[in-house]
Order: structure tokens, then C-alpha cells, then sequence
């Protein structure tokens, strides 16, 4: 009890938030009305609102809205530790594959990654396992006519051209070429309506963002390294990010407020780039 004699809503909080913990309030069971709680705790129901808004944000309350009492929400998804893409994007690639209608966006430098990655849920679409009825995919990536951050040659040379940009438009064309194939021969095979487009970026994306059914959002940051590379009888030293052992974090929107608010703003910077600064990107 606060000075006044009354409880704060933080106490409120806390007391609902201990019988959830109890086992008293269970996972789907409604909570009282804000009126009866108002009676229980002797208080305005303005001071029960600001209560239930802090369980909402710890993601404790589910079915929360005006019309009737917020239910208790169910655990949390479990949180693995974060993976690098090459290990940790292949499971969420095959749980987002046992969707009815598939949607994914994906900013990154190269589809290396995403197209290695996406082996296994085609193979589940193959063995019968899955079998979703449309998949929709979008990728950004750089164009092939800006000056990228990285890779970029540790010296620049003499006598013109830049090996290390040839390199690396020639590996992003050939990666996204095969992740195209690979899905679009799903209509065939199996009668699923897909559809594949990418856009090129007028930028070199610091992170890379994979965005799973508007549910899931996978960030990994592009760490840099100065390494070599022979490339057509050459020896490339470069400064260049390995994506596939960029570790990604996962962002659940039934995790709690902050996963969903992440997710969302994510899903609305990928759109909102899509429609405005982004250009036709061609594969050649």
C-alpha cells in the first residue's frame, strides 16, 4: 500500500502478476472485470488500466481490448540462443514453410545464405511433409551500380576496373538466379502458386533482415574482416563481411510488446523501401 492508503497500479501489478506466477490465474483464464477488480483493490478503474497495461508489456495478458476482460497469456515462445545464419535460419526458414501462405522478405548483400538455407524446407515440399499453397518471396539487395561499403579492395589498384565488386556483382547475381530456379520450380512440381522479386538498394545494408510471415523477425549484423580470396587466377585482399557466421537474433511477436513492436517497425522499413528508393534489379 502506497501512502495514500490506496494500491498503485504498480502494486496492483505486482499482486496479479504473483498469482499468474502461483499458478492461481492460469494460461487462457479471463481476468475479473476492471470494475471488480477496482472493488477488490479499492481503487479508480483508471488505476486497474494502468495495471493491466504493465502486465500487457511483460506479455503476461493476451486478448486484450474494450470489450471484454483481457485473458492470461500463454508461455512465451522459447528463446534459443543466437545461431550464425548458415546454422540458425534453416529451422526457421522450415517452420515458416508449414504456413498455408508463405511470405518472406529478406534484406541482405549477397542470397547466399538464404538460398543454402532454403534447401531445407524445399526438401520437406518434396518428401510431402509440407506443402503450403502460395509462397511469396522479396529480396533487397544492392545494386550493382553503387559504390559498395564492403567488400572493397584493402588497396585500391592501377590500370581501373575493382576485381573485388566484380567478384561479389558476379556472386550475387548467380546465388539469386539459383534461389529463384529452386523456388519457382515448386509450380511445376507440385502446383504452388510462387512468386519471386527482387528490388536493388541504392545503399549497402549494415545488417542483414529476414522477416518470416510478418510473425518472425531474423537480424544478424555484418561483422567486417580483412581477408583474401583467389578469384579468376587472382589473389583478392579485401575488407568483406561473412554472413553466413553472422550470429541472428530472433524477434517472436508473441514474445511480449517489444518483439511485436520490432517485428512490426521491421515489416514497415522493408515495405517502405520496397515502394519508394528501390529500383528494378536485374540479374546479369
Amino acid at each position: 500500500m502506497n501512502g495514500s492508503g490506496k494500491h498503485s497500479p504498480q502494486e496492483i501489478a505486482d499482486i496479479l502478476r504473483e498469482r499468474i506466477r502461483g499458478g492461481e490465474l492460469k494460461a487462457g483464464d479471463r481476468l475479473p472485470t476492471q470494475a471488480e477488480l477496482a472493488e477488490e483493490f479499492g481503487v479508480e478503474r483508471g488505476t486497474v488500466r494502468q495495471a493491466l497495461r504493465a502486465l500487457q508489456e511483460d506479455g503476461l495478458l493476451s486478448n486484450v481490448s474494450k470489450g471484454s476482460p483481457p485473458r492470461i497469456a500463454g508461455p512465451a515462445p522459447v528463446r534459443e540462443e543466437p545461431q550464425p545464419t548458415m546454422v540458425g535460419l534453416a529451422p526457421r526458414l522450415t517452420d515458416a514453410f508449414e504456413s498455408a501462405r508463405v511470405r518472406i522478405d529478406a534484406v541482405c548483400l549477397t542470397s547466399e545464405s538464404f538460398m543454402v538455407a532454403l534447401g531445407e524446407p524445399l526438401r520437406h515440399i518434396h518428401e510431402g511433409r509440407t506443402r503450403p499453397e502460395s509462397v511469396d518471396v522479396r529480396i533487397l539487395l544492392p545494386s550493382r551500380n553503387i559504390n559498395l561499403a564492403f567488400p572493397v579492395p584493402v588497396e585500391e589498384g592501377s590500370g581501373g576496373g575493382n576485381p573485388v565488386h566484380e567478384r561479389w556483382l558476379s556472386m550475387r547475381n548467380a546465388q539469386a538466379r539459383v534461389l529463384q530456379h529452386n523456388l519457382l520450380a515448386l509450380r511445376a512440381t507440385h502446383g504452388i502458386d510462387v512468386h519471386v522479386s527482387f528490388r536493388a538498394l541504392p545503399f549497402t545494408p549494415p545488417v542483414k533482415l529476414y522477416l518470416l510471415n510478418g510473425e518472425e523477425a531474423l537480424l544478424g549484423y555484418y561483422l567486417l574482416t580483412r581477408r583474401e580470396e583467389e578469384w579468376e587466377s587472382r589473389t583478392l585482399e579485401m575488407y568483406d563481411a561473412l554472413g553466413s557466421t553472422s550470429l541472428l537474433f530472433s524477434f517472436v511477436r508473441q514474445a511480449g510488446q517489444r518483439d511485436q513492436a520490432f517485428v512490426d517497425e521491421s515489416q514497415k522499413w522493408f515495405d517502405a523501401l520496397w515502394e519508394t528508393i528501390t529500383t528494378d534489379l536485374t540479374l546479369s
